[in-house]
């Protein structure tokens, strides 16, 4: 059973950013005892994750509680801590958005080989204090091309000493990763309001050294973005792409553009 914190308004936020942070520290955890949990797994035993409701049993989790984000197939779920839950396929409603709000349980997946990912083999939604309803039940082989485990994030080159002038930081490097903030501004193009995002670079001193246009995001950005709304300063890590002209680089100390792939506390 999924334990259930009541607060109050002014705290619901440092509450949840608590819980995220704990949630990180169990992903530490779990990488560090994947092998461990693998060989019970084959043992056939039982075993208990954290303290809120999470039990494995011969590779299957179950899991508990009110959905906080749903974006593409990747739902966030405050009393799983430490997991991103895959939904492989479509629900009945057909967008896992549906769900944000609701309280659900069901089974996952889980393998030691991506220990921060639960692949969902049901959900159920509850409807009143005694009835539950199912809404998705997976008949798909699990498939995910967004996804960047602690890997493949480390493969990422660290953007040190960036500077309007010296593109040659930049250019000729595919994939790197910088510490910053999100910026939106909305301008008007014609009769259309479009959202221009920027990620803010910041040095040691947290002072701004320039700023990369976002060109994309993928849902697994777009879903760690909600799901760590609390925290204002990320790494963003990204593909480089085309260098903004000097002139508007002297001007705007805007750098170059850049599709977005995921972004974390580290």
């Amino acid at each position: 059973m999924a334990i259930r914190v009541s607060v109050s308004t002014e705290e619901k936020n440092k509450h949840e950013k608590i819980v995220l942070t704990l949630g990180f520290s169990l992903l530490a955890l779990l990488l560090v005892i994947g092998g461990s949990i693998s060989c019970k797994k084959k043992a056939g035993e039982e075993m208990a994750l954290g303290e809120e409701g999470l039990v494995a049993k011969e590779g299957i989790i179950l899991f508990e509680g009110v959905v906080h984000v749903a974006i593409g197939k990747y739902l966030f779920i405050p009393e799983a801590s430490g997991f991103d839950i895959i939904v492989q396929g479509s629900l009945e409603s057909g967008d896992v958005s549906t769900l944000v709000g609701k309280e659900v349980k069901g089974r996952g997946s889980f393998s030691p080989e991506k220990p921060s990912i639960l692949i969902a083999n049901n959900i159920e939604v509850k409807e009143s204090e005694r009835k539950w309803r199912n809404v998705f039940t997976r008949t798909e082989e699990f498939v995910i091309d967004d996804y960047l485990d602690l890997e493949a994030r480390e493969e990422f080159q660290v953007l040190k000493n960036l500077a309007f002038n010296k593109n040659e930081g930049w250019e000729g490097i595919e994939r790197v990763k910088i510490y910053g903030k999100l910026e939106i501004e909305t301008v008007t193009e014609g009769e259309e309001e479009k959202e221009i995002f920027r990620i803010i670079v910041l040095d040691a001193k947290d002072d701004e050294v320039g700023k990369i246009i976002v060109d994309n995001f993928t849902d697994f950005s777009q879903y760690y973005i909600k799901k760590l709304k609390f925290f204002d300063k990320l790494w963003f890590y990204f593909t480089v792409k085309d260098t903004v002209e000097w002139k508007v680089r002297r001007r705007t100390r805007e750098l170059f553009h850049a599709d977005v792939l995921f972004n974390g506390l580290f």
